[in-house]
């Protein structure tokens, strides 16, 4: 049911990687997800480290932290906080880890690297930045994380927001 996209790739500088093109006439590359309260969101594909399912036993509590943090995960050798991302952006909705796996998008920004548990991914697309609009209908939890919405269907107001992900790794939140 989910894709494992490989939009970062590995192969060789002298190799051409088509996949790893990440701006086009149509706009730039981004990855969309969903939070458990099923609000649709993406982040531009240049941020994303990597996107994995993994076990949520593969996650490690961390005793006294704060609710929205899931716990730590060893990401080839490096430990990162781990969110559920609905919940980090003021979401009641809690992600249902009583399950087989579960999605983590890995952010990076220089040498801060977070992981944001979500509750499906649905895919990449190249999406234009300059067809956003400002934000409607945002909770102030939320409002300081988003960038813009994409209007995907006016008749029943449902949106595609895009997330600031230097908002979300500057967060005070990860503090608890």
């Amino acid at each position: 049911m989910h894709s494992k996209p490989d939009f970062l790739g590995s192969g060789g500088q002298d190799e051409f990687r088509p996949e790893l093109e990440v701006e086009s006439k149509d706009g730039e590359l981004h990855l969309r997800f969903f939070i458990p309260s099923h609000q649709e969101f993406a982040l531009p594909a240049t941020g994303i480290k990597e996107v994995i399912e993994l076990s949520p036993d593969r996650i490690t509590p961390i005793p006294n932290a704060s609710p929205l943090l899931l716990g730590t995960l060893n990401l080839r050798g490096r430990v990162i906080w781990v969110a559920d991302l609905g919940q980090f952006l003021g979401e009641t909705t809690a992600l249902n880890t009583d399950r087989a796996e579960i999605s983590v998008i890995a952010i990076e920004e220089q040498d801060t690297i977070v992981g944001l548990a979500v509750e499906e991914i649905g895919g990449m697309d190249w999406l234009d930045v300059q067809h956003l609009s400002a934000p409607t209908n945002v909770p102030d939890t939320m409002a300081p994380f988003l960038r813009g919405e994409w209007s995907k269907d006016a008749d029943i107001e449902r949106c595609l927001r895009l997330l600031d992900q230097m908002a979300i790794l500057r967060s005070a939140r990860w503090a608890g």
